[in-house]
């Protein structure tokens, strides 16, 4: 009762075959490949919106700090 061997695998695989049938095999992977290129650029968007966040509050409190070496310019 150790691991399977590759020959259990491969009648597996033929079973899984005969059941589903080769086309809707293939039509889920493709699916599955979509479904993580999509999950992917999701994160990969909410990293941008995240930074674009921190990029417009950092704008934001520059508008309210002022500058001590302008000041000091200023006065000479």
């Amino acid at each position: 009762m150790g691991s399977f061997s590759i020959w259990h695998w491969l009648i597996v695989l033929v079973v899984v075959m005969l059941i589903f049938g080769t086309k809707k095999i293939g039509s889920m992977g493709s699916d599955i490949g979509k479904a993580v290129k999509g999950f992917k650029d999701g994160v990969k968007g909410e990293d941008d919106k995240s930074a674009a966040q921190i990029n417009t509050s950092s704008q934001h409190a520059d508008k309210g700090t002022v500058d001590v070496e302008a000041k000091e310019k200023a006065r000479n």
